[in-house]
């Protein structure tokens, strides 16, 4: 009579344990599945955060490379029109008018505009192309910064 109350209590004991350990074995899978749930919704969240990143710097890196081309071809108009001679390259200068002295020399009576010397027209081309490029750089990075870096 024990042993057929001693052999289902048994088994009901091994079942119990069993059942225990099964338990212990999926709720620590449960808590890996939520780990690994939150870890993959950071992942795409940290992802699409970069791609309108991305999409931001080659938004002002198009804008400004659009100015910087359009300014460099205004650039390249004024330097075929200098060389054509339908505009001129003026100096904002003036000219103090001479007296004449004892032995009568004239000083400048009607000098006329002042010019910018030829050898210098491609020097200041240069500058400005050289200032445009970098309006252009100094204007996207201040945009990247206030755009996407302080974000």
């Amino acid at each position: 009579m024990l042993r057929e109350i001693l052999f289902p209590l048994l088994v009901c004991l091994a079942a119990f344990v069993g059942f225990q350990i099964l338990e212990g074995q999926r709720d620590t899978a449960r808590a890996e599945r939520d780990a690994a749930e939150y870890e993959a919704s950071g992942l795409r969240e940290a992802a699409r955060i970069s791609g309108e990143m991305i999409a931001s710097r080659d938004a002002i890196d198009r804008n400004r490379t659009q100015e910087l081309n359009d300014a460099r071809t205004q650039i390249d108009t004024l330097r075929l029109d200098v060389a054509d001679g339908r505009q001129r390259l003026l100096v904002k200068a003036t000219c103090s008018a001479t007296t004449p002295d004892a032995t009568g020399a004239g000083g400048v009576v009607d000098a006329g505009t002042a010019e910018l010397a030829a050898d210098a027209r491609s020097d200041y081309f240069t500058l400005r192309d050289q200032l445009a490029l970098s309006k252009q750089m100094i204007l996207g990075l201040q945009d990247y910064v206030s755009q996407v870096c302080v974000r």
